[in-house]
């Protein structure tokens, strides 16, 4: 492929990271590219994620891939409307960062360890739903900015702590200012948590097939596929107040040969708050249908069917 590929991004410290990352891999692999940062809604306004709607994020940079502006896009795939676009193509997901979310509080405490009281900043009804379920007394107070952004809020003293998906800083290299790592029992994390979705237009053959060859993991696609079909079942919204986990685990079939299957975990909270919680296990080649089947079982334990945007 002697064409330049250009990849567009949003323009956020984090989302320069991500992109740089699949242009590394694709220039390894041969490729001309070229970096080219899209303007987005959720860029540009400071309102709550939830008045300015799903796909704040993505619109943009999948108009500007539909129109041949750009080439290839690349998400924060949890960021991603559920609903497919009938322009483009999913072409690969790659490897996944650990989905987990991760706790930035003062004095280097754990999220136990926290006074009640304690002001926690997050944007995510998903993680506040869960935070208030654990019972610690913690205030919830509602957030937005980048990663740089909240944790200079703990480093400032306006907050006790915040929690921030694990990958988004360790994509940027801030680790180390994690004074927990949130275990899934404490508090699942949204769908596609970690995972990065690389689309192109679905009539550009040459870039997909270039795209799933280098960049795609088989394993990490369909846990996502699993977690976001629970999601689309449950018509929530990408970032309604459900978590989902799933991992690809080794298990052994009726002749004792090992075969790979899909494990998955999910929540969703009822009208009164009420963390409702379910897991199932299913074939790797039948996620889809595993998502819809446990998005199935917490509606029939009374999960609400709410919508609003996560951050």
């Amino acid at each position: 492929m002697n064409r330049i590929l250009r990849i567009g991004t949003r323009g956020s410290a984090l989302a320069l990271a991500q992109t740089g990352h699949v242009a590394e891999v694709l220039e390894k692999a041969g490729a001309h590219v070229e970096i080219v940062v899209v303007s987005t809604p959720g860029d540009r306004s400071s309102a709550p994620i939830a008045e300015i709607g799903v796909g704040v994020f993505t619109s943009a940079l999948r108009d500007a891939l539909a129109g041949g502006e750009i080439d290839i896009a690349v998400h924060s795939y949890k960021d991603l409307p559920t609903a497919p676009d009938p322009r483009l193509v999913l072409a690969a997901v790659p490897p996944r960062e650990d989905p987990r979310d991760a706790l930035v509080a003062r004095d280097g405490l754990t999220l136990g360890e926290l006074p009640v009281g304690s002001t926690v900043g997050t944007g995510s009804p998903r993680r506040a739903a869960q935070l208030e379920a654990l019972g610690l007394g913690l205030t919830i107070v509602p957030l937005r900015g980048n990663v740089d952004t909240r944790i200079r809020k703990v480093a400032d003293g306006e907050l006790d702590a915040v929690v921030l998906a694990r990958a988004g800083i360790a994509r940027l290299g801030r680790t180390a200012e994690i004074t927990e790592t949130l275990e899934p029992i404490q508090m699942l994390p949204a769908p596609a948590q970690g995972a990065l979705a690389v689309e192109c237009r679905v009539d550009d053959v040459d870039t997909e097939h270039l795209l799933q060859s280098t960049l795609d993991d088989s394993s990490s696609r369909a846990a996502v596929t699993a977690e976001r079909a629970m999601l689309a079942a449950l018509e929530a919204g990408c970032s309604a107040p459900v978590g989902a986990l799933a991992d690809v685990v080794e298990d052994l079939d009726d002749d004792g040969a090992v075969v790979y299957r899909i494990s998955l975990r999910g929540v969703a909270a009822t009208p009164e708050n009420e963390m409702l919680r379910a897991s199932a296990t299913g074939d790797l080649t039948a996620a889809e249908e595993l998502g819809r089947a446990l998005a199935a079982e917490l509606l029939d334990l009374g999960a609400a069917v709410l919508s609003g945007p996560e951050a």
